[in-house]
């Protein structure tokens, strides 16, 4: 039999190697073996307090208990014009369970099954948080009737009539701030017995800027009228010197949002031990208001690019925002900038009573290099070198100011406390800032807790032009100390104007109080320009101008020779679309004019600036930031200038009409006309109003050259008062559209 030929064997190509798996965060591991319980974390109640609690071996259970005091029922006293929420300033809140403020006695009224007999019958209100309450640790806390027996909150009984007992409770001024349960216990010869859990005898506790004994006291009454009662805000954006403004609803009241600050605690597992201290809150908070570490609220974004979310410029409230968070267990809400952070912020620390407001910085420095220098390259020439110019000058920031004492700090520091959401620098690992004291920040002591030398360069930081030699080396050549943290605002109290609060940061510019608080600082590391120099005689300023998106507009630019000879300036004029951060996006100018000046003389020069050249080349808040560099020929000094101009979009119309009464109808309308030559595509309008319209809106999907829309909807106001209905408008295109129209509702 002839033997068989074997094929030969060939080896399959080996497969192409499986790409790495992204790296899985660690699932949180179990607190056996390090503690003895979980630490508790959350406001949620996991476990309920038994009803009965025997104090000795019971068989067969307790005996018949009918001889003693039985609950029959327990109330609240919690309608918004009853006297709890009206005496707690919370009667605005849309909310139908208790909500009271720390260390101010408020009512609760128990109806037992006879009269109650002081001398016989033992009876407390039991006040749990969290799971596994404990008295230690301040999250279960029992109230007694009688001054004999007291625990860390205070009890007594206000009124007895019939079967009904009134207890008026005050609360430890520095107790845990969040959700309680309550249980009635009543004390018998075999054990304790209770009331059921029942999810609607539970109250919120919250900070009380009313009372002098809580960390949070603000002693003025319109300023917390203004600073925790008010829905309404203003935040201010374009530049020092052509401030724009538009209209916010904090909706700190709104449905659902008291518990969802209470989330954000939960989803932070911050202790609840940590949770009366507003200087540890609104640090944690200022972590987790962002989300760049740790699953935050608000993903920031400043690309441009917002077809994953909702663009910054088109929000009107942090409600939608934090509801939207809560809802999806903590999904990050995209997207957000600095006014949004501030915003949502400012809600959060309002809903839960500490006094703040959101606060902006024109010329806001973001230095990459932890001093306070900003620093501005230039060639040989005199020209901006933008490779190697890192440093970024914010047209503006906002963050957000608390209003508290500092019991960690020295006497003198608290009060107002810088906290910022923006993720911008790290802080122990997170990105996050404050709180940081105003006081110290304007008297230079940047020792103190938390990042006040960040905040500090921010508002004092000088801008420094170096000249790049060919060989590298950089030669100072111009300092401007007034550039940065030119005024920083917030709104006025309990009216829409303006409040600048720029001495409340720091001293008059050139003045000897500056200079010593700059010599404080450098002593605890912050470093300047020591530099000594010369002052040109030339000089270069560039006049403001207001600008309507789409129009053609003269740049004005002033030489004056203050010399008694003759001068020549070769100059460099640069006007490049920025980001409000001030990072540059595209050049829409150059020229480079040669200006001769005779002794003495002024002179002024025009570079025209054209739509075509900068409309499409637009990014977020439509800025052209102007640079004018020149070298003068006879003395080789350089001159510089600087000028931010604001293009100023069109408004939406807003009107309404109907009878302006609580639960009567009434309709609003949004108009708006495209004014230039190019379509608007993917168009969202939003329209809100705080305590008479949730949020509402429509989407168009082109608005051609010269046509108009009109958006009518109709709302019912659910309580009365003066607020108004604001709106805005937002595409690719065009950022930064709004309108609002002021509304009082009569009861």
């Amino acid at each position: 039999m002839a033997d068989q030929e074997t094929p030969e064997h060939t080896e399959a190509p080996a497969a192409p190697a499986a790409p790495a798996a992204p790296p899985v965060r660690p699932r949180q591991v179990s607190h056996r073996g390090r503690s003895v319980a979980p630490v508790a974390s959350s406001n949620k109640a996991d476990e309920e307090i038994p009803e009965f609690e025997p104090f000795m071996l019971l068989p067969r259970g307790p005996p018949p208990l009918n001889e003693y005091l039985d609950i029959w029922d327990v109330d609240m006293i919690k309608q918004p014009h009853e006297m709890n929420k009206q005496r707690h300033h919370t009667n605005l809140y849309s909310n139908d369970h208790l909500i009271v403020r720390r260390a101010q006695e408020f009512q609760i009224k128990v109806t037992f099954n006879r009269p109650y007999k002081p001398k016989e019958d033992k009876f407390a209100l039991e006040f749990v948080i969290g799971a596994s309450p404990h008295y230690s640790k301040g999250t279960y806390i029992p109230v007694f009737p009688t001054e004999e027996r007291q625990s860390t909150w205070r009890g007594q009984v206000v009124d007895s009539s019939d079967n009904v007992v009134t207890m008026g409770i005050t609360t430890a001024p520095d107790c845990i701030v969040g959700k309680y349960g309550l249980y009635v216990a009543v004390v018998t010869p075999y054990g304790i017995r209770r009331t059921r859990r029942d999810p609607n005898l539970d109250l919120y506790i919250i900070f009380n800027p009313w009372s002098p004994g809580d960390g949070v006291f603000l002693d003025d009454e319109e300023e917390r009228e203004e600073y925790v009662l008010n829905e309404l805000g203003i935040i201010y954006h374009g530049a020092y010197d052509d401030i724009s403004e538009r209209s916010w609803n904090y909706g700190q009241f709104e449905f659902g949002i008291l518990d969802a600050c209470l989330f954000i605690m939960d989803k932070a597992d911050m202790p609840l031990t940590n949770r009366g201290d507003p200087v540890k809150i609104s640090r944690k908070a200022s972590a987790m208001v962002n989300s760049r570490d740790d699953d935050g609220v608000l993903v920031g974004n400043w690309s441009g690019d917002y077809m994953y979310g909702v663009a910054p410029t088109s929000w009107t409230g942090s409600s939608e925002i934090l509801l939207n968070y809560s809802s999806t267990g903590g999904m990050p809400v995209c997207y957000a900038q600095c006014w949004v952070y501030a915003a949502v912020f400012n809600t959060f620390l309002r809903c839960l009573g500490i006094p703040s407001r959101v606060v902006t910085n024109f010329f806001s420095a973001h230095d990459n290099d932890g001093n306070l220098k900003m620093d501005i390259i230039l060639d040989d020439m005199g020209k901006v070198d933008r490779g190697r110019t890192r440093d970024s000058i914010w047209n503006y920031h906002c963050w957000t100011e608390c209003y508290m004492s500092r019991p960690d700090l020295p006497e003198g520091f608290g009060g107002w406390q810088v906290v910022d959401a923006t993720p911008q620098e790290t802080s122990d690992g997170m990105y996050r800032c404050g709180p940081a004291s105003v006081a110290a920040i304007k008297h230079g002591q940047v020792c103190y807790p938390f990042d006040a030398p960040f905040v500090f360069a921010e508002v004092n930081s000088d801008v420094v032009f170096y000249r790049r030699s060919k060989e590298g080396t950089l030669e100072p050549v111009k300092v401007n100390t007034s550039h940065v943290g030119r005024m920083v605002l917030t709104k006025a109290v309990l009216h829409d104007g303006r409040r600048e609060i720029t001495d409340q940061y720091k001293f008059p510019e050139g003045s000897p109080e500056e200079r010593r608080v700059l010599e404080k600082a450098e002593e605890f590391g912050c470093q300047r320009e020591k530099a000594s120099v010369s002052e040109a005689d030339v000089d270069v300023e560039i006049s403001a101008v207001e600008v309507q998106l789409g129009n053609d507009f003269d740049l004005e630019l002033v030489f004056t020779n203050r010399s008694s000879q003759r001068r020549v300036v070769e100059a460099y004029v640069s006007g490049t679309v920025v980001y409000y951060t001030g990072v540059p996006s595209a050049e829409v100018v150059f020229q480079t004019p040669t200006v001769k000046l005779e002794p003495q003389q002024s002179k002024k020069e025009k570079v025209l600036v054209r739509s075509k050249d900068y409309q499409k080349k637009l990014v977020g808040q439509g800025n052209l930031h102007f640079i004018t560099t020149g070298k003068v020929k006879e003395t080789g000094q350089i001159i510089t200038a600087m000028k931010l101009i604001i293009i100023h979009n069109p408004r939406l119309i807003v009107q309404v009409a109907g009878s302006s009464k609580v639960s009567e109808e009434m309709y609003v309308t949004v108009e708006f006309t495209n004014p230039f030559k190019l379509s608007l595509e993917n168009v969202y309008v939003r329209l809100e109003g705080p305590g008479i319209m949730p949020i509402h809106t429509k989407q168009y999907s082109i608005i051609a050259p010269s046509s108009s829309i009109t958006w009518t909807e109709h709302f019912t106001p659910r309580r009365a008062g003066t607020t108004k209905l604001m709106a805005s408008l937002d595409c690719a295109s065009l950022r930064q559209v709004y309108g609002e129209v002021e509304v009082t509702i009569q009861p």
